[in-house]
């Protein structure tokens, strides 16, 4: 038997009409997956956007790894050899045969024992290993998941907004901002330009008027005004920004010359952030920012 999806998006024919949502749970939603395993939409978003392969599979056999021959293991965890059955191909381009091999760490339990994972399902987030056949590379140490159907929907949806056309990139830093003030007393606007991983447009406005709240949104194209949007709670726009704008206004990026025009861009940049809220992540994050 083998497994075979043309293409990455292809996961987007996999999710029922019934899941087709313009944003995943409201706000950083977190899920108990399963014992121990505990993880917010961001997290499943940094496993899902650096995997080419996101599989289904039913643990045959584990075994332990020396420490000796484990490098980089993390204290209270344990690195395993896996051999699984295939279940199914949720997002990928590779042929994968009946069986896969991988290497995991996992955590011991709170008495210090070692998990026990034979017959188990898990969810993978991977890469194939090249003139490997078989053998898959996780994108991380922990990328396997125990697997329950809450949180295959879950990744669905993801896997659906990362595939999609007007996907939000990933976002890498600030480039530039600029803040103008206007004719009118507390009148101005702030534009915020992002470095993306793919070197496609990303900027976020804040406009103010007098008596008015002020208003912010981004923008993902070449085209920047005031039809900006402002990213829905739990969507990938969402996601990005929230996860991956530094805590504050490189000094750098800030291009005002006018110290009240600096402050209020920093100001804007500050209101931005508490707009959007924390990034909740219950793992470690990612070494390439998304």
């Amino acid at each position: 038997m083998k497994f075979l999806v043309s293409s990455i998006s292809a996961a987007a024919l996999l999710v029922t009409p019934a899941l087709v949502a313009p944003a995943m749970a409201q706000g950083p939603t977190q899920s108990q997956v399963a014992a121990g395993q505990q993880l917010s939409d961001a997290d499943l978003i940094d496993l899902a956007d650096y995997a080419d392969l996101v599989v289904r599979a039913k643990v045959r056999k584990q075994s332990e790894v020396a420490p000796e021959r484990a490098p980089g293991l993390r204290p209270g965890y344990t690195r395993f050899y896996i051999e699984a059955d295939t279940q199914s191909l949720i997002a990928g381009s590779s042929r994968l045969g009946e069986r896969i091999r991988y290497l995991v760490d996992l955590p011991l339990d709170a008495r210090g024992k070692k998990p026990k994972l034979k017959k188990q399902d898990v969810i993978l987030f991977a890469r194939p290993v090249p003139d490997r056949p078989g053998e898959l590379l996780l994108v991380a140490p922990d990328a396997q998941l125990l697997w329950n159907d809450a949180l295959e929907q879950r990744t669905r949806l993801i896997l659906k907004q990362l595939v999609a056309p007007d996907a939000a990139p990933r976002i890498a830093g600030v480039r530039d901002a600029l803040s103008v003030a206007g004719t009118l007393a507390g009148e101005s606007e702030t534009q915020i330009f992002l470095d993306t991983v793919d070197d496609s447009p990303a900027a976020i406005s804040v406009v103010r008027r007098p008596g008015m709240a002020p208003v912010w949104g981004v923008s993902f194209s070449e085209i920047v005004d005031q039809a900006v949007t402002v990213p829905q709670p739990g969507s990938l726009a969402y996601y990005r920004l929230a996860c991956a704008l530094p805590p504050s206004l490189p000094s750098a990026a800030n291009l005002a010359r006018d110290p009240a025009d600096r402050a209020r861009a920093s100001d804007d940049y500050r209101f931005i952030l508490s707009q959007l809220g924390p990034c909740t992540r219950m793992r470690e994050a990612p070494s390439v920012r998304y």
